[in-house]
């Protein structure tokens, strides 16, 4: 067996229907007073009834964050939280409100209480991105991780097949990412094999039957165990590129996970078998890359670069940029090999 080193950040997790019940209390239980609720646009909703739940501990509801966490979004919702005297923050929603969240939390140590309504998983994570210039910077640290994560699935249940698919292929990435990670290790290995079962049993039932709240429950299980994964190994290719891409050109962030993940995993095939293998058996299916294309393609979600904005005359600059400054990979990577992989997510073809 080989060498590794096991160091886990921890949140407290309560997992189940009406977890959101518990809200108030567990804001409470870190001894905040001053909760600010932060949200997309397109959740104020959800944001309000939060504050609601809050009562007289709620300072206010910020539905501003938008993908990738722009610099100037972070700024603005600083601001608001100073201003607002608050203690804590409430993030209802997905990577987009925890990542705002995050930002705060980089700057001030308020404690975060994540509410998350995707399947994506970065509510378990201490990793943060921001985007700044045209480009996407990530980094980790711990005192951006909530303090406490409140999974409801039933929370869920609003949320369109179009954008849950693609969530759980986000959550499918750190897993597989996290068998070949230069920090692996055997209860991480444990943990995404489980995750990307999970996922791939009930993303199809969720696309396919979306007020099934078994398959709902399984999807949020599967996401849990991958920000898991994702929180406490390296990253690798499939994520330096979506950062890139996604940061760069401003492509949705889930869709853009979902598009390269089965050539990012073709990218590494030869270069780490057993991780192959166990993904492959996980998600039953002899070659791991074509197995994930074809999940892809069952549950609706994109499978082409062009398909979701991307420029057909940035693939060189893409490249380049994932080039620079690489992170991790257990294959070497190469401009030539990179540009190649990008083409072929350009034009969504199924894996060799």
């Amino acid at each position: 067996m080989r060498n590794f080193i096991y160091d886990q950040p921890a949140s407290r997790v309560i997992f189940g229907v009406g977890s959101l019940d518990r809200l108030a209390g567990e804001v409470k239980r870190l001894g905040a007073r001053r909760a600010i609720v932060l949200a997309t646009p397109d959740q104020r909703k959800d944001a309000e009834e939060a504050a609601r739940r809050l009562g007289d501990a709620a300072a206010g509801v910020y539905a501003e964050a938008v993908m990738h966490v722009p610099i100037e979004t972070a700024r603005a919702a600083r601001e608001f939280a100073r201003r607002q005297e608050a203690d804590c923050c409430v993030a209802i929603g997905g990577g987009s409100t925890i990542g705002l969240g995050k930002a705060i939390a980089l700057e001030s140590a308020l404690p975060i209480v994540a509410v998350p309504t995707t399947f994506a998983g970065s509510e378990m994570t201490p990793i943060y991105g921001i985007t700044e210039g045209g480009l996407k910077k990530t980094g980790r640290d711990r005192k951006v991780l909530p303090k406490t994560v409140l999974y409801d699935p039933a929370l869920t249940l609003t949320l369109p097949s179009k954008i849950a698919g693609p969530s759980g292929m986000n959550a499918i990435a750190h897993c597989v990412e996290g068998l070949y990670a230069e920090d692996a290790n055997p209860i991480m290995t444990l943990l995404a094999a489980e995750s990307i079962r999970a996922l791939a049993r009930s993303l199809p039932v969720v696309v396919r039957e979306p007020a099934n709240l078994d398959a709902r429950s399984d999807a949020l299980y599967g996401a849990w165990l991958a920000g898991t994964v994702l929180g406490s190994v390296g990253m690798a290719i499939h994520h330096k590129l979506c950062h890139v891409v996604g940061g760069t050109f401003n492509l949705p962030h889930a869709d853009t996970h979902a598009v390269i993940l089965p050539h990012a995993v073709a990218y590494n095939r030869d270069a780490v078998p057993e991780a192959m293998r166990i993904a492959a058996g996980a998600l039953g299916a002899p070659d791991a890359a074509q197995a994930l294309y074809d999940l892809a393609v069952r549950i609706g979600a994109p499978v082409a670069l062009k398909d979701i904005g991307m420029p057909g005359d940035a693939l060189d600059r893409a490249a380049k940029l994932a080039t620079e400054n690489p992170y991790y990979n257990p294959r070497p990577i190469e401009y030539s090999a990179v540009r190649e992989l990008l083409e072929n997510a350009y034009y969504g073809k199924r894996p060799a």
